[in-house]
């Protein structure tokens, strides 16, 4: 009997360490600009590529260096979805960042809907730094994941 538990529990840890997932990341970009000039958008790739035809191997001896260039790099298929400013001409607008909530929050339904799991979420701020910057975004990445 012990024999077979354990032989059902190596199957069951050989079992999940063999799933394989497939990934996608969204990026929304929240423009910090006054006065609504700045560009929001969520970005999505559209465009699936292979990393290591872009890489570099060193070694002792010397590099060998992939016969790719930064603009191979480059994709053209992409989707960008309409956000608003945090920003308006009287400043921040509370209007826009719930606004933009609701977008997210609908892409998030859609691959939430489509099966994917979302696993993390990394954002970052470059904010205005003071007299005469005026500049910043609101840069946040959606990590989702699907069997």
């Amino acid at each position: 009997m012990k024999k077979i538990i354990l032989c059902g529990f190596l199957f069951l840890c050989i079992g999940v360490k063999s799933q394989t997932f497939k990934y996608r990341i969204v990026t929304t970009i929240e423009s910090i600009v006054p006065g609504g000039v700045g560009r929001s958008r969520i970005i999505e790739n559209g465009t699936e590529v292979d990393y290591t035809q872009f890489t570099t191997v060193r070694t002792k001896e010397g590099k060998e260096k992939t016969d790719k260039d930064r603009s191979d790099v480059k994709i053209d298929n992409l989707k960008e979805s309409t956000l608003v400013n945090f920003y308006s001409f009287v400043g921040i607008n509370f209007q826009n960042i719930a606004s933009n909530d609701a977008m997210i929050t609908s892409m998030l339904d859609k691959y939430s809907k489509d099966g994917w799991d979302l696993f993390n979420i990394v954002s970052g701020v470059e904010s205005d730094s003071g007299k005469g910057d005026g500049d910043g975004i609101f840069i946040t990445r959606f990590f989702f994941r699907k069997k």
